[in-house]
């Protein structure tokens, strides 16, 4: 499976098996983490075999069953904190599907343990990503038109109206969709619309639109 699969392929998935992930592909995970530490500058850890984060009323609530197992994501307390855990947390989730791994962003529906995982000094837990072998593949969704999300237009570049397409693929609060992609010559203004984690989805969103695109970072304005 390569990214554009597993684009396609990933459904959030909210009840899980109880089977342990196996070593070499915890391995592989920590391996990534690390490098996508490197690069952002996050402390973005992976937490194995811990079933208290989901274990309560809350979580039930929100269906969230048979987790053990998630990423925490931790940075430096800013401005840019959530979008960067977006984006990197997506990056991560990507990954973590081409290797035969289900997952589902959290954002309240779970409990902070301490002895988890380690939050620095200066630093604030995001939000978490559950991960694990899916009782399920989840489902598909509805979603906006491209329309709806950006100004794409018949005249359009290609690389844009591809962009667009994989941004609407991308999992947001709710499904809410909130965020617009607006093309001005050659560049990207992407905006975080009002709404819960919107600043997250925006990270995610714009993941997606520079795999969709095929540009890198220097695309948005």
């Amino acid at each position: 499976m390569n990214v554009s699969e597993a684009i396609a392929a990933r459904h959030s998935v909210r009840q899980y098996q109880a089977r342990p992930i196996e070593e070499e592909i915890v391995s592989r995970l920590k391996d990534y983490i690390s490098q996508i530490n490197a690069e952002s500058g996050l402390n973005i850890q992976l937490v194995i075999n811990e079933p208290k984060a989901f274990d309560s009323a809350r979580a039930h609530y929100g269906k969230l069953t048979g987790i053990s197992n998630y990423i925490a994501l931790i940075g430096k307390k800013g401005a840019d904190l959530n979008e960067k855990c977006g984006y990197c947390g997506q990056k991560i989730v990507l990954e973590a599907q081409m290797l035969g791994l289900n997952t589902c962003w959290v954002g309240i529906m779970f409990k902070k343990i301490p002895d988890a995982f380690t939050v620095n000094k200066g630093e604030k837990l995001a939000l978490v990503i559950a991960i694990g072998y899916g009782a399920t593949q989840g489902h598909e969704r509805s979603t906006k038109t491209p329309e709806q999300v950006s100004n794409v237009s018949p005249s359009s570049p290609e690389w844009f109206r591809n962009g667009v397409e994989c941004a609407l693929l991308a999992p947001t609060a709710m499904n809410q969709q909130k965020f617009m992609l607006t093309l001005d010559g050659e560049k990207v203004k992407a905006k975080a619309l009002t709404g819960p984690f919107s600043k997250v989805d925006l990270g995610i969103v714009k993941c997606h639109f520079e795999i969709g695109s095929g540009k890198d970072s220097s695309v948005w304005a």
